[in-house]
């Protein structure tokens, strides 16, 4: 299986593997092939596999035991929110066993105030597209996602964003923008208004988790404050120590 050459080859090679791991292709406690192996059989250097077999172990997805081998992590079903990907919410629906689906509660625009222009770096009252998302588990509402994209960068008719995709191929489709690096804060919060949406008391607790999403020009296109009922999903956050 050869690389093509319309993306960084690491990060084909590294999406392939993912895919492999997450599909049983590789399983759980599975020696992974040598990196000769996977050099040749992808086309691609021994250190461009090793680059990449260094990532997915920082991620917690795969084991490797010197003079040994590469194995993919027997508890790989705990794997389900890696340190690169907590803001991926579909992802962490579905590693966590449910199935996922997503409803666009609302897309419109709004004026940014003080607050918003200071995140995405821009003037106050310029405007931004809303996008209101519930993400649901099993049919069951766990996540409201509340984000914000400077409309400047919108490069479709507003009427064509489709809110129930995953947030990077919304900023993929509708504003060619890809994600470089994302900032998470995490914080307890009380359900409040954001109770009925989730099914939740007002007094219930959740989690809020304040994103800001970059471009590979370091420019802040995304910010969002997003709530997760933590009593059907439990985040985990998994990174090698050294």
């Amino acid at each position: 299986m050869l690389v093509t050459r319309s993306k960084p080859i690491s990060e084909q090679v590294n999406v392939i593997l993912r895919r492999r791991i997450g599909n049983g292709v590789y399983a759980p406690g599975q020696r992974l092939p040598s990196e000769s192996e996977l050099a040749n059989e992808f086309g691609v250097s021994r250190a461009t596999i090793r680059t990449v077999l260094a990532k997915l172990a920082v991620e917690g997805l795969i084991l490797r035991k010197q003079g040994d081998g590469t194995y993919v992590n027997k508890r790989i079903e705990e794997v389900n929110t890696h340190l690169g990907g907590l803001w991926d919410f579909a992802h962490l629906i579905v590693r966590s066993g449910f199935e996922v689906k997503i409803e666009a509660l609302e897309i419109s625009t709004v004026k940014a105030t003080e607050e918003d222009a200071l995140a995405l770096a821009l003037d106050a009252g310029e405007e931004l597209l809303l996008m209101k998302r519930l993400f649901f588990a099993d049919d069951k509402p766990v996540i409201l996602a509340n984000n914000l994209v400077p409309l400047s960068l919108l490069a479709t008719p507003i009427e064509e964003v489709n809110g129930q995709l995953q947030i990077h191929k919304i900023l993929r489709r509708y504003f060619h923008q890809e994600i470089a690096f994302v900032t998470t804060e995490i914080f307890s919060s009380l359900a409040g208004e954001e109770a009925k949406v989730l099914a939740l008391s007002p007094q219930d607790s959740l989690l809020k988790l304040t994103t800001r999403f970059y471009s590979k020009e370091n420019q802040p296109i995304i910010i969002g404050d997003n709530y997760l009922n933590d009593k059907i999903l439990k985040p985990r956050l998994v990174q090698a120590w050294s």
